[in-house]
């Protein structure tokens, strides 16, 4: 019987431990897409305990105290952070086989050396011994991430943000680079129209100027692209349901901008068209600018209204839907490619059923002029375990190619999470080396520590070269 969490923890054969430890564990992270603080970046922030860093706007692990029966006063409420961190304790042995399970103690290990298991029975002395080590200059923000020997990360931001933060990072003597991702999602979410013209009366006190005609709202799009690519931005994101695409001009771009705008609510179908018809403006602007654009698909967001009353959207109620994906995916990246100007594109699903749908239409859209230019995107969200992942590059090596994968991200609000790299590196080798142990792929340990090296950095380095 193996020991948990020990140095080949997930590793099952010799060559796994080889491939992993002489060629994936060194490599640099670059973490292309999570929703870290760039503020906490720039300030290089300490944390006065571990509840928070560790349970603050991790809707994770929030789902699983939910479910264990916890009172929402020690996951969202007025509780103190160390009733919160000592509520979590007693619920973590009951994640047993889920991915949390293997987080919680991953980073417990790599941040704190704690190696004993967290339980109700040594949480307060955790919680003490956490929360000392956080207030030394190696646990800030910064620290944390230096010792996971991150590269560089994206962080997601609105349009309207003025990116100070990511300025004065760049400015910095930081080890860590911190770049920007533009995430336009509210410049085209007409359905509530209240919350539209609030956002755009928003957006033109930054551009400076009136937006009182579609145009206008495509002029201060393209600005804050302009502006966002000076401050090193290199990718788009896009938080959807699913893509949709007309394949005629069913209705006035220009009118419905300015229906929605004078307080009038689109239908249905209004809206899906309002948001298709500028998802292609603004996919014709990141390929002039070489940026690649990140498509997230398949989430029912706020399931539970009378939570999301209570507590607001992004705290747990979220789950994958079981939206349909190939026709729309494949109208908006042919609309783009019809005239030459799609983008080099990330495709994340959020429902497993479609795996093989989205590896297949990805292949569609390469054309040989850059390599891995569409992407089926990493097992993202709630697929993002040891099952999801392993689903993702078995489909992915099954349907295109592995070797041009650009990776891991963590997806994350937390400066702990960065573990899921390691998790995802040691994943990828043992699912090699076991074709390997199996005759299904040579016994080439240079050719598929160069592969592996690949998936899990350079690749990455080269497909988004930032600077």
């Amino acid at each position: 019987m193996k020991s948990f969490i020990n140095d080949n923890f997930l590793l099952q054969s010799d060559f796994a431990k080889t491939l992993y430890h002489d060629y994936a564990k060194p490599l640099p992270i670059i973490d292309y897409h999570n929703h870290l603080s760039p503020q906490q970046i720039a300030e290089n922030t300490t944390f006065e305990n571990i509840t928070q860093v560790w349970l603050y706007g991790d809707h994770y692990k929030w789902r699983a105290m939910r479910a264990y029966g916890i009172n929402e006063k020690y996951i969202t409420g007025n509780a103190s952070d160390k009733d919160k961190f000592l509520k979590w304790a007693e619920v973590v042995p009951y994640t047993l086989r889920n991915p949390l399970y293997h987080w919680t103690h991953l980073e417990l290990q790599r941040y704190f050396g704690v190696k004993d298991l967290l339980t109700p029975e040594n949480a307060e002395s955790v919680y003490e011994k956490t929360s000392e080590i956080l207030n030394k200059s190696t646990h800030t923000t910064c620290g944390l991430l230096e010792q996971q020997n991150v590269e560089s990360l994206c962080t997601t931001d609105d349009p309207i943000d003025d990116l100070k933060h990511h300025k004065h990072i760049a400015e910095s003597d930081k080890k860590v680079s911190a770049f920007p991702t533009f995430r336009p999602d509210k410049a085209y979410a007409v359905a509530d129209s209240k919350a539209y013209i609030d956002y755009i009366k928003s957006l033109e006190n930054v551009v400076d100027f009136r937006i009182t005609t579609y145009d206008n709202l495509l002029s201060a799009l393209e600005n804050r692209i302009d502006y966002f690519d000076a401050h090193g931005c290199k990718l788009s994101d896009h938080g959807l349901e699913q893509l949709n695409h007309f394949s005629n001009k069913k209705y006035d771009v220009s009118k419905l901008f300015a229906s929605v705008t004078s307080g009038k609510n689109l239908s249905k179908e209004e809206v899906q068209f309002f948001r298709a018809e500028t998802l292609l403006a603004l996919g014709k602007f990141y390929h002039k600018k070489g940026w690649t654009q990140q498509l997230h698909l398949g989430p029912i967001r706020n399931n539970n209204k009378r939570l999301l009353k209570q507590l607001g959207p992004d705290t747990g109620f979220d789950s994958i839907g079981d939206f349909s994906q190939a026709v729309g995916l494949s109208g908006f990246l042919n609309a783009l490619d019809s005239t030459d100007q799609l983008a080099k594109t990330i495709v994340y699903n959020l429902n497993p059923a479609d795996n093989e749908v989205f590896a297949t239409m990805v292949g569609n859209f390469n054309d040989g002029n850059i390599k891995g230019k569409v992407q089926f995107g990493a097992a993202w969200w709630f697929l993002d375990q040891k099952d999801g992942m392993e689903k993702q590059l078995n489909t992915l090596s099954n349907l295109g190619l592995l070797s041009c994968f650009v990776g891991m991200l963590t997806d994350s609000r937390s400066f702990l999470s960065f573990p899921r790299h390691e998790y995802f590196r040691r994943i990828l080798c043992n699912l090699i080396a076991n074709d390997v142990v199996n005759g299904e792929l040579p016994n080439d340990e240079k050719w598929l520590g160069k592969i592996v090296s690949d998936i899990c950095y350079n690749n990455a380095k080269n497909y988004f070269n930032f600077k």
